[in-house]
């Protein structure tokens, strides 16, 4: 831990000495929110989000707030190691080319509906905004999404191929988050909540119709985006089988960044919200990745219940879009991909958004949270699609 402020109703604990302003007001909004148990946690990656700062861990008594979560609802990770030992340029190319002509990114979707079989099982309680976007779902899962979502092939400090995706649960999740969130402020407006509403942080009591449906939707949500994940991942590796010949995998290693749980903590039943973290129970493992062209890392959580047994979920951001698109040089930014060897998706000045340079410095950020996790496994990248 960096530093820890006292100067709110409740402590502000920091795993970083160099937080952006407006992600400190958010920290502050959060720590003077009349609900919050033991203090807040802000990961070594935070940055200004909508409410709650991305990287930022909130364990609340008797609500939730939707924007605490965000609106990429299961947003995540996954990673399998291969028993490749190395894999050359060409069939690098190749593979990319295959998970490109089966996995649609961006805005795109799958032509046809994908089966149902992929899809989470829908629960016996009404779930209203999952049954409404459920048919368009079926045509989105499998489908990388945009920002800084990925799909990369690794070569691992253990002496394997790795494969990685990180994705989220788009427009389902986008909608159930957006739906909630509009909800919990109308509600706070009528029961005239204490909350300002400018902090954009409006909650719903978890004893409420509204509390407990929005948690069945998240939860819908957070497992639509493994699905979606895992639907993906078995592309890339029959795209890795069709180029490279016979391969096995591990077993799929898969964390979510995005969601509330209920948990305990400190002597109490919580709902714990990670926006932009994940957890790092002890022995859990998880995946940190870096940015375009940085290392990326397994690791294992130490349980330091100090951060609500969480870690950072990547490097995080050090500039936003269009002053990364503004400010950074594209020339200069692919040539850092090149010399490092990585078919990397730098094509134009709009991708400067996703370009290292917009990134912390993982390593830093490594650093910083090592009371929280250990290295398992370090993973350099050979080439990446973006979202």
């Amino acid at each position: 831990m960096e530093q820890v402020l006292t100067t709110e109703k409740k402590p502000i604990k920091l795993w970083l000495s160099d937080i952006e302003d407006s992600a400190l007001a958010q920290a502050k909004n959060l720590a003077n929110l009349p609900f919050v148990h033991r203090h807040i946690a802000i990961m070594p990656d935070a940055h200004q989000g909508y409410g709650m700062p991305i990287g930022g861990v909130m364990a609340a008594r008797g609500v939730v707030v939707p924007n605490a979560v965000g609106v990429d609802i299961g947003c995540g990770m996954c990673a399998v190691r291969t028993s490749l030992a190395a894999i050359d340029r060409e069939t690098l190319i190749r593979v990319m080319g295959l998970v490109r002509e089966r996995v649609p990114v961006g805005f795109k979707h799958h032509l046809k509906r994908q089966s149902d079989r992929v899809m989470p099982v829908l629960p016996s309680e009404s779930l209203p905004m999952v049954e409404r976007e459920y048919e368009s779902a079926l045509r989105q899962v499998g489908t990388l999404g945009g920002g800084n979502h990925f799909i990369e092939i690794q070569q691992g400090d253990d002496g394997f191929i790795w494969l990685m995706i990180h994705s989220g649960s788009r427009n389902i999740g986008f909608k159930v988050a957006n739906s909630y969130n509009h909800l919990a402020v109308d509600l706070n407006r009528k029961w005239q909540s204490e909350i300002p509403k400018a902090w954009q942080l409006a909650a719903l009591p978890l004893d409420s119709k509204e509390g407990q449906l929005y948690l069945r939707e998240m939860r819908y949500c957070v497992e639509f985006a493994y699905a979606s994940r895992r639907l993906m991942m078995e592309r890339v590796m029959g795209a890795i089988r069709e180029a490279a010949g016979p391969v096995e995998f591990g077993e799929l290693i898969n964390i979510a960044h995005n969601y509330a749980a209920l948990e305990r903590h400190f002597g109490a039943e919580v709902l714990v919200h990670r926006k932009g973290a994940t957890q790092a129970k002890k022995n859990q493992l998880g995946i940190i990745p870096g940015s375009q062209g940085a290392e990326s890392f397994i690791v294992r959580g130490k349980g330091n219940p100090e951060s609500f047994e969480s870690c950072s979920h990547g490097a995080g951001r050090k500039m936003g879009r269009k002053q990364a698109q503004r400010e950074l040089d594209l020339e200069q930014e692919k040539r850092r991909l090149d010399k490092k060897g990585v078919l990397h998706a730098l094509r134009g000045r709009r991708d400067l958004d996703e370009a290292a340079g917009a990134y912390k410095d993982i390593n830093r950020v490594m650093a910083n949270q090592a009371d929280l996790v250990e290295i398992v496994t370090r993973l350099t990248p050979l080439a990446v699609i973006k979202g």
